[in-house]
């Protein structure tokens, strides 16, 4: 359930409906815009009676919601969420570009291909530390110290950086080096991590599981709001279906699905949904066409060598042909590319 207070209601009488619905038990989320504030119930509203609020002073309405999910959703907060970091804003005007390799193999590996990216045009660097691997014998990744040099890099060339968290006992010592924390599709439905995601004042990326809906994404993402955390940010990388020509499948549909759904900054992930280098650029174009606030690209200086993924990974000339074609398409959509 949402209460709609009325517009430049006074402090006291918004504070009063929210110690009677505390009174009550319920949990209440504040969201404040410029001149009105939303108050997002969470409990069982089946009990209440939305016309004792409605009399309340101050209340100018009382919504209930029927999607499950109800942080995330565009009834609780109708304005965009705009994710800030490191400088750039997800979910605003601007279309925000993040790459890198899928795996940090080394010190030389990782510093090419941050400076070839940031070069380009990109703004957030990208790099595994902890890898979730089919197989138990796959290169599972540098850990810690993949993750010191992701900070260096990304301080080096002035980048954000993103890096997957797979356990909940790694998220403290990866909060020194990453600025955002990323969710992978395996884990969208562990709630003890997202939970405890929602913990952290850091902005989490939350992949769409591979064979998760739209309302299931959702939810997962009301798992980290519902501790606190607001800037979660939905990626779509493809979901399995009975195609076999690609990796995946790209769902380009749930970006504008999103946008009218949910408040939240969506982005796309082309290079793990088509799992070939020779169709990331066309989806990657597909996708901020269709509405997309970022990109989320997999650029290697060397894919023929990559330790993961390499055949998914572009060529830094490739990811700078890309930024180009970018260049073009994101004013025909009035956004822009910073």
């Amino acid at each position: 359930m949402v209460i709609v207070m009325q517009k430049n209601a006074e402090e006291a009488k918004v504070e009063h409906v929210v110690a009677e619905l505390s009174r009550r038990g319920f949990d209440v989320h504040r969201s404040t815009g410029a001149d009105q504030t939303v108050l997002g119930v969470v409990g069982d509203v089946t009990t209440l009676d939305p016309r004792e609020f409605e009399l309340l002073d101050g209340v100018q309405e009382v919504v209930r919601i029927s999607e499950p999910y109800k942080l995330s959703s565009r009834t609780f907060r109708p304005q965009n969420t705009i994710v800030n970091v490191n400088g750039c804003s997800i979910g605003g005007k601007d279309v925000i570009v993040m790459a890198g390799p899928c795996t940090i193999e080394n010190e030389s590996q990782l510093f090419e291909t941050a400076r070839a990216v940031a070069r380009a045009g990109a703004k957030v660097l990208r790099g595994g530390a902890y890898k979730p691997r089919t197989s138990p014998y796959a290169f599972q990744g540098m850990g810690i110290e993949g993750l010191k040099l992701l900070r260096a890099a990304g301080k080096e060339f002035g980048l954000a950086t993103v890096s997957e968290v797979m356990e909940i006992s790694q998220i403290e010592p990866m909060l020194e080096y990453v600025d955002i924390l990323q969710i992978g599709a395996r884990n969208m439905q562990n709630f003890n991590l997202l939970a405890a995601v929602g913990q952290v004042r850091k902005p989490v990326l939350l992949k769409r599981g591979m064979s998760a809906t739209i309302q299931e994404w959702l939810l997962a993402s009301e798992y980290i709001m519902a501790g606190g955390n607001r800037d979660v940010i939905l990626c779509e990388r493809g979901i399995r279906t009975f195609e076999t020509s690609t990796r995946n499948t790209l769902d380009i549909s749930a970006i504008p699905v999103i946008h009218k759904l949910s408040h939240l900054p969506i982005i796309a992930d082309p290079s793990h949904a088509s799992g070939r280098r020779d169709k990331v650029m066309p989806l990657a174009r597909a996708s901020v066409a269709a509405g997309a606030d970022g990109l989320l690209i997999e650029v290697h200086n060397d894919p023929d060598k990559a330790l993961c993924d390499g055949p998914q990974s572009l060529y830094p000339d490739q990811f700078v042909e890309l930024m180009d074609e970018l260049r073009i398409i994101v004013p025909a959509v009035r956004r822009t590319l910073p």
